[in-house]
């Protein structure tokens, strides 16, 4: 995007997506015109999406910031760490755009492994990076999000923005409220999630908000051949309390 944040957001027109369209208020009757018929467009793209990625098996999906550059530490992280993945028998799932994404995605393409891109319709394209070996689009976020959850038993996550964040706390709630396998969750970037970490400690866990369960679901790490190695060793009862201190 080359306008800044701020003007974009001023000069991009409402109803640009399907996701804004149908969230959007209905006026009295839009109901009976509208989004009834748009519950067939959403079943659609639900059943499009388990027949692309049905053969898809050892997911692992991969997340962090969009505007992570080639020539940051971040993106070369990610690309080293999508190869690893690649060629442990893992299949790297991203939203299938630039920075970290287009990183883990090249990193298990040039492996020779299977790299996939699960974009998104915005009101300003994103295009999907040039790395992958399926490539799929989505209308809605809600059903995107799904197919992260379904063919994924693990979630990378590396220094993003609000969608990483989402994605996180996403996976977290679902595993706390055993909706999900309890399955690894990795923050890649000590220095990154450490304020977040310190957040949870202190008054999110000491006021009862979280128990001592909830904040060991979390591991981190600065190496990415540690990440592979806490995928492939994964135990639901593996204390790694001392990680993240």
């Amino acid at each position: 995007m080359n306008e800044s944040d701020e003007d974009y957001y001023k000069t991009t027109p409402p109803g640009e997506t399907q996701d804004e369209r149908l969230l959007q208020t209905p006026h009295a009757d839009e109901f009976l015109h509208t989004d009834t018929w748009r519950v067939f467009r959403i079943m659609g793209e639900f059943v499009q999406g388990f027949e692309d990625l049905a053969h898809v098996a050892n997911g692992v999906a991969v997340f962090g910031s969009a505007r992570t550059k080639p020539n940051d530490s971040e993106y070369r992280a990610a690309q080293e760490t999508g190869a690893l993945l690649a060629r442990a028998g893992y299949a790297v799932i991203t939203g299938g755009g630039p920075g970290v994404m287009e990183a883990a995605n090249r990193g298990a393409f040039e492996a020779g492994g299977a790299s996939v891109g699960c974009n998104i319709e915005l009101p300003h394209e994103q295009s999907s990076n040039t790395y992958l070996t399926l490539s799929l689009k989505f209308k809605y976020f809600f059903v995107r999000k799904m197919m992260f959850v379904k063919y994924s038993d693990a979630f990378i996550i590396f220094p993003g923005g609000f969608g990483t964040l989402d994605e996180l706390f996403e996976a977290l709630t679902l595993i706390q409220t055993r909706k999900i396998h309890n399955f690894p969750v990795v923050l890649f970037g000590t220095r990154y999630w450490k304020p977040m970490l310190d957040w949870l400690r202190g008054p999110m866990l000491k006021e009862g908000k979280i128990v001592e369960e909830d904040f060991r679901r979390l591991h981190v790490t600065d190496a990415p051949s540690e990440v592979v190695e806490i995928i492939r060793t994964y135990e639901p009862s593996k204390q790694l309390e001392s990680q993240l201190k």
